[in-house]
């Protein structure tokens, strides 16, 4: 496994968030985390990538990262997209991009990957000298997605990327989130959406008060009515 998450407790000051999670991600998955909402699915992300108090083993491609800082679990691949953008909107498209590879040094491969973020995302390539707060909130998370990819990631953990988007912004973020898993990167993807989620995932974890309650493929969830009903809203 890439990415195996054991009895993983988190915290907020002296209250517990997450108690005793586990949950793996293997290369070229991509993983949906549902559940709803203070399940504690964004404070998981925030564990693994470590901006949270922390107990438990987490191992990245067989290295235990539950002690590393976060801009060290980045350095070792491992990127965290977090929920509603988090842009520097002072800055323009191309400058928040560039700050995705601000711990790669090979600036001729970072033009070039800048370029292919554009191919990928060419609603922003008109955009590239506009100022990111001033973008709608689809093109701002266009961008924020573009940032992560621009770290060169080995894991990518996106957080609620369809918060707020119009269905046909949500058609074409699907489009963009399949395209990434397809070019190898794996992906584990916060989602409260689960209609959007189990259209792209493989396999699916839900949380439910800080504690995973099931684990499964889009039809062995759908199939339990219990979990359906109190945890998908379905």
């Amino acid at each position: 496994m890439l990415l195996e998450v054991r009895n993983l407790k988190a915290y907020y000051g002296s209250a517990m968030i997450l108690n005793g999670v586990n949950l793996d991600v293997d290369s070229k998955e991509l993983v949906g985390l549902l559940g709803p909402n203070g399940a504690g699915k964004t404070t998981l992300l925030c564990a693994i990538s470590g901006s949270v108090t922390r107990e438990g083993k987490i191992t990245f491609d067989g290295k235990a990262i539950e002690k590393l800082s976060p801009h060290e679990v980045a350095r070792a691949g491992l990127m965290h997209c977090p929920e509603r953008k988090r842009l520097f909107p002072e800055m323009t498209v191309s400058e928040n991009l560039e700050m995705g590879a601000y711990l790669r040094k090979d600036k001729k491969a970072i033009q070039e990957d800048l370029g292919k973020i554009f191919v990928s995302f060419p609603e922003l390539k008109d955009r590239k000298k506009q100022i990111a707060g001033t973008l709608s909130g689809g093109e701002q998370q266009m961008v924020s997605l573009g940032r992560a990819l621009m770290s060169n990631p080995r894991l990518l953990c996106i957080d609620e990327p369809s918060l707020g988007l119009a269905p046909k912004l949500k058609e074409v973020l699907v489009e963009r989130l399949r395209e990434i898993q397809e070019s190898g990167i794996p992906v584990l993807l916060v989602e409260q959406d689960a209609s959007l989620a189990f259209g792209l995932t493989s396999r699916n974890y839900i949380l439910s008060q800080g504690e995973i309650v099931a684990q499964g493929t889009e039809k062995d969830l759908l199939e339990n009515e219990k979990i359906r009903e109190m945890y998908l809203g379905i």
